[in-house]
């Protein structure tokens, strides 16, 4: 299925995450938000670049995520651009997250944010921090699948 038969549209993406982090699982969360938060994700002024999520008395919060304060809002009635958030998630989730990243000193990072039916989502995924050999070796492969486009394109 396509992205438009869901009616899903990408507002924000944090491209840099898969660089950084080998993400082992996804999970789907909605965001607590203010009515000028929501207008300026609409028009995508968001940034997830360096967001992460905390778990904290059972509860999912979103950290260090910029939402740009909407142009024609009065300051009064404006919001923190980088205010902390609660996320979304039904209890199981929070458990199962709860025991993954205690234990196995693994991370929860913000991929993307979208529009689905209306409404604002996060895509959260769980991940462990690359090395820098691993990195190297993402660049190559990268590099090299590139390579292999061009010499096939040749033909």
């Amino acid at each position: 299925m396509s992205e438009k038969s869901e009616g899903i549209k990408i507002v924000s993406d944090n491209r840099q995450a898969r660089y950084l982090y080998e993400i082992l699982e996804t999970y789907e969360a909605g965001i607590e938000l203010k009515g000028t938060e929501v207008k300026s994700i609409r028009e995508g002024r968001s940034n997830l670049r360096d967001g992460y999520v905390l778990i904290r008395n059972g509860e999912a919060w979103l950290l260090n995520v910029h939402v740009s304060p909407h142009s024609t809002a009065s300051q009064y009635f404006n919001h923190d651009p980088v205010r902390t958030r609660k996320l979304l998630l039904h209890k199981e989730e929070i458990r199962k997250l709860i025991g993954k990243v205690e234990q196995k000193g693994l991370t929860l990072i913000p991929l993307k944010m979208y529009l689905k039916k209306g409404l604002v989502k996060v895509s959260v995924g769980l991940g462990r921090g690359k090395k820098l050999h691993d990195k190297r070796e993402d660049v190559k492969k990268r590099d090299d699948k590139r390579e292999m486009q061009r010499a096939m394109k040749n033909f």
